[in-house]
């Protein structure tokens, strides 16, 4: 098994990024805030799996080790596959995470994508005992980031913002401090510069 790679990043894609390592390019689907990390044309390091079906072999890679090691523990869960567990990690922080699955907070975890409310009382029950748990808080504010804004325009621009590489914890804050906007392209331009600013 191939347990990280270490290369150049060679394109950055919405899911994917193309890792030239020796003259050789990795195809490697990661998660939003691994992809947040990561700049075209520099190096990087990336802590890979590699998931095999009869159909494909795919290589899911991750900034840290903690994100790695979380997501294995994602799809050691019944009903939780690869797709799914990067999902989670897109639309949370690993402490988040933990901490919502150690204070046994099903409610939160039916945000995340993918997840109802039997796959959330499972990542509980199977995960609770084995995560080490890195967050101190109850996990809720970085659930509220990622969930959906209610607004059709700020949505729009949290997807466009989504594809620069930026994650739901870096965005939802700065989206909802901008009141009302009349248009997609004003709120990308404003929270543009927001973020630009932290």
């Amino acid at each position: 098994m191939i347990g990280f790679l270490r290369g150049k990043v060679a394109y950055l894609l919405a899911d994917d990024c193309l890792l030239d390592v020796g003259g050789v390019g990795y195809r490697v689907t990661v998660s939003g805030m691994t992809r947040s990390k990561l700049r075209q044309g520099e190096q990087a390091m990336l802590f890979t799996y590699l998931s095999v079906r009869e159909d494909a072999l795919q290589l899911y890679g991750f900034a840290t080790q903690e994100e790695y090691d979380v997501f294995l523990q994602l799809i050691g869960v019944s009903g939780i596959g690869p797709k799914v567990a990067l999902g989670i990690l897109s639309s949370t922080t690993v402490s988040g995470l933990c901490s919502a699955i150690a204070n046994k907070q099903a409610s939160l975890l039916t945000k995340l994508p993918g997840i109802g409310k039997k796959s959330a009382e499972r990542l509980i029950l199977e995960l609770k005992d084995k995560l080490a748990f890195v967050g101190t808080g109850d996990g809720e504010e970085a659930f509220v980031e990622a969930a959906p804004l209610g607004d059709g325009i700020l949505d729009e621009a949290a997807a466009a913002l989504a594809s620069l590489g930026y994650t739901p914890a870096e965005t939802a804050p700065v989206l909802k401090q901008l009141g009302t906007c009349q248009t997609t392209e004003e709120a990308i331009r404003l929270a543009l510069k927001k973020l630009s600013r932290s």
